[in-house]
């Protein structure tokens, strides 16, 4: 018994592998099947790209910024940094990491 479920599995595993992969392409076929995938494209809701969340958690010097939209976020929103010297508006100005 054990021999025939292990035959009957190789058999599927190979039948699968040759409709996957290795079966010739029906020109009839592959234009159907790609009207389907682009009907299901069309569907699909295309993601937007989320815009950086910084919160403000008590960092105050250039140096423990990871980019210049961080620290400009800080600058805005965070009291008692120490990044914009100059009070022009535009944090870390000599920092040459951004």
């Amino acid at each position: 018994m054990k021999k025939l479920l292990f035959f009957a599995l190789v058999i599927f595993a190979g039948w699968k592998i040759y409709t996957e992969k290795l079966q010739p392409q029906n020109p009839e076929f592959a234009g159907h099947r790609s009207e389907v995938t682009n009907q299901a494209s069309s569907n699909r809701v295309t993601p937007t790209p989320s815009k950086p969340s910084f919160t403000c958690d008590g960092r105050q010097h250039c140096s423990q910024m990871h980019s210049r939209a961080e620290a400009e976020f800080f600058v805005r929103n965070c009291p008692n940094t120490k990044m914009d010297g100059d009070r022009d508006g535009i944090p870390c100005e000599n920092d040459s990491r951004f």
